[in-house]
């Protein structure tokens, strides 16, 4: 099968480098999530500026630097779907990040699991094919090891509930069959998203630090498709919340590193 011919070579016939320059003080610790409406709620919430901007082919991205706290964080919105996702990380790792915090929406498989809660993947189903360019073929990679502990102990300080688990990563929402559900569950899956597992092999190849998470949105462990919160524009309040979590988790996870 084509995915299980991964080559570890590290230099490509095209490098992040042969087309993005460094750029001098570039924030070493970044921030991203999906979520438009978070994403610009976030933006209007913190002292800011401009400090780059890179592409796919039909959109600019734009990255700023935030004040936080008297820190300086990169923030950008990052693009749905791991091919997508992972090449503007390429990007930005070859402007000079360091660390990655990523935070956007999953799919629960699990109906327990209430709408906006935190969860932490702790591996993930590599139903994508970008993490086969970076990793070699393996049904899970782990996910998060580094700064677990360290993250859980944040978020029990706030009394924010979570939840940890497998995550389910796949290329295409309208593919998600209730046979895959299934049998995701049964492999250990308590949620899907699309970029989990392509992240962490980027990670891995690219010696980058970075730690993941999602708040719930649809529920698809029912009869019918549950939307719950998954409109960007729906409890904002409540993801206002998990996106300054997000923003201290960057702040204290990576701190001594």
């Amino acid at each position: 099968m084509i995915l299980t011919q991964f080559d570890p070579e590290y230099q490509a016939i095209i490098n992040p480098k042969d087309l993005v320059a460094e750029i001098d003080n570039f924030p070493k610790t970044v921030v991203t999530c999906f979520a438009r409406a978070t994403f610009n709620r976030v933006l209007n919430a913190l002292p800011h500026r401009l400090i780059a901007t890179t592409s796919v082919a039909n959109l600019d991205i734009p990255i700023y630097e935030l004040d936080v706290k008297g820190h300086k964080l990169g923030f950008f919105n990052s693009y749905v779907g791991a091919a997508g996702c992972v090449g503007v990380l390429e990007d930005i790792i070859a402007m000079g990040m360091k660390q990655l915090l990523v935070f956007g929406t999953c799919r629960v498989l699990d109906a327990t699991i209430s709408e906006n809660s935190i969860i932490i993947p702790t591996s993930a189903i590599r139903d994508e094919g970008t993490s086969y360019h970076y990793q070699p073929a393996s049904h899970d990679i782990t996910v998060n090891q580094a700064y677990l502990t360290r993250a859980i102990d944040v978020l029990e300080q706030h009394s924010q509930t979570y939840t940890l688990g497998k995550t389910w990563t796949t290329d295409e929402i309208y593919r998600e069959t209730r046979d895959k559900m299934i049998q995701r569950k049964q492999e250990g899956a308590i949620c899907v998203d699309m970029e989990c597992s392509a992240i962490a092999a980027l990670a891995a190849f690219r010696q980058l630090e970075h730690f993941q998470f999602f708040y719930s949105a649809d529920n698809l462990d029912a009869d019918e498709w549950d939307a719950r919160s998954l409109a960007n524009e729906a409890d904002l309040e409540a993801k206002d919340n998990i996106a300054f979590i997000a923003l201290e988790l960057a702040l204290r996870l990576f701190k001594d590193n």
